[in-house]
């Protein structure tokens, strides 16, 4: 393969697509093999050689631990027959990295710049930081797409869980609706806005705050959106845990509902985030999301399979109210929550005051206020990067663009208030088999497992 790449990034990406289009060919077994020597620049280079089969395995969500005489046909057939893609989400091609003398992935990590990555140390809080800065792309997170082709192929229902984040990711005028029928042409069976399940987590937590915050001195921590919020939280500042909401997070409410409703689907989510794809693996929250992409992998995906999402016909539902859309934006949930208190509770004497944190180092510093006794807050929101899930690390666009594009799909949202989404009252009917009035929703959710979180204690 004669093209140039600018840089190690541009050619790991390049091999993905390279896999993915096999893939749909029913080509990839037979050619998968001949794939490092056409991407390599010295065919006998053996170090160049297991680099780029470290890629692919990287590319089929494999642990990088190919030799230069590594059969890659093997390492596919343990790709097609994994149910689920095995921890470390975040692994290192040694091939790279050893002939790299730049200490830049180190010293971006927040929670540690002593010891070196922590990846392995069961401290790692998942954040990305490591991956985009590191100079020779060594670094990378697993990706999650080749194992579920099988399923595309067998034709069992497969789910696409879209964060809400992904307005405007894919073009100014790409609508929920090009990205349905895209997303269903790859073959997903449906798309998903995990927005309606912010709703649902919305209506629970502002029922939560407004049994257990009632005095001056009481606060609640949102269990947010945020994993990174959460890893940093429960891993470095767990004296705060019994402030913390057992709710679980939008990404796994959604899986959990979709399983409910159609018990052998597979669910993938789609969102800017790598501690996403650690989030789904957690022992307490495990089966409710089967795979996690990313936004940059689902462009490369489309990039792939020639798919122009501007030619689409749009196939809208509208399933989320602006409360649960804005949840991709620092402040989100916040003002989700608190739109909705007011509505449950009007009279409520002591009013509803949040304080968010904007990034990791705001995160620990919030917290280290927690503990200090300095703030003056009740409701306490922590997204782990700047701007919110706009920020994400595998964002397509910058974080302003992202944040704009958030709020004017929020903005063009039918239904205003999490309260008022009547898709909650489907959902719960279909679920319970009994139908309820709007105002019970609150006391259902309040109680509901599929929306509960143990924390494992120290």
């Amino acid at each position: 393969m004669s093209k140039k790449y600018n840089n190690s990034e541009d050619k790991r990406k390049a091999i993905f697509r390279e896999l993915v289009r096999l893939a749909y060919d029913k080509r990839l077994k037979e050619k998968i093999n001949e794939i490092p020597y056409r991407f390599s620049k010295n065919k006998t280079d053996q170090n160049e050689i297991a680099s780029l089969k470290n890629n692919i395995l990287v590319g089929m969500g494999l642990n990088p631990t190919a030799k230069y005489d590594t059969e890659m046909a093997d390492s596919l057939e343990t790709a097609f027959e994994l149910e689920s893609i095995k921890e470390p989400i975040v692994t290192v091609n040694k091939n790279i990295c050893e002939e790299c003398h730049d200490n830049s992935c180190t010293d971006i990590c927040v929670n540690n710049t002593e010891e070196g990555l922590l990846i392995d140390s069961g401290r790692c809080i998942s954040c990305g930081k490591c991956i985009t800065h590191c100079p020779s792309r060594a670094i990378a997170d697993k990706i999650e797409f080749i194992p579920i082709v099988k399923y595309f192929e067998e034709g069992i229902p497969v789910y696409a869980n879209v964060a809400p984040a992904i307005a405007g990711q894919f073009g100014d005028h790409v609508t929920m609706g090009m990205l349905r029928t895209a997303l269903k042409n790859i073959g997903f069976t449906d798309m998903v806005e995990v927005a309606l399940f912010a709703d649902i987590l919305s209506l629970r937590e502002a029922d939560e705050y407004n049994k257990l915050v009632n005095h001056q001195d009481d606060f609640l921590i949102t269990s947010c959106c945020c994993p990174v919020w959460i890893n940093l939280l429960t891993k470095s500042y767990s004296e705060l845990n019994d402030r913390l909401t057992k709710t679980v997070s939008p990404m796994i409410a959604s899986g959990r509902f979709i399983k409910t409703i159609f018990p052998d689907a597979v669910t993938v989510f789609i969102g800017p985030c790598v501690a996403k794809k650690a989030e789904a693996k957690v022992p307490e929250l495990k089966g409710a999301i089967d795979y996690v992409l990313t936004f940059d992998e689902l462009k490369e995906i489309f990039q792939a399979l020639t798919i122009d999402l501007t030619t689409l016909e749009e196939d809208n539902k509208e399933q989320s109210s602006y409360g649960g859309r804005v949840y991709a934006r620092t402040g989100g949930v916040s003002e989700a929550v608190k739109i909705t208190v007011e509505r449950i509770n009007p009279d409520r004497r002591l009013k509803f005051k949040a304080r968010q944190a904007d990034g990791v180092k705001d995160c620990k510093k919030l917290l280290d206020d927690i503990i200090n006794g300095n703030i003056e807050a009740n409701f306490i929101e922590g997204m782990g990067c700047k701007g919110g899930c706009v920020g994400g690390p595998k964002r397509n666009i910058n974080i302003d663009k992202g944040r704009i594009q958030v709020n004017k799909y929020g903005e063009q949202a039918v239904i205003k208030n999490p309260i008022d989404n009547m898709n909650i009252v489907h959902i719960l009917k279909y679920i319970s088999g009994v139908s309820k009035k709007e105002e019970k929703i609150i006391d259902q959710l309040s109680y509901d497992n599929l929306l509960l979180r143990e924390y494992e204690k120290d």
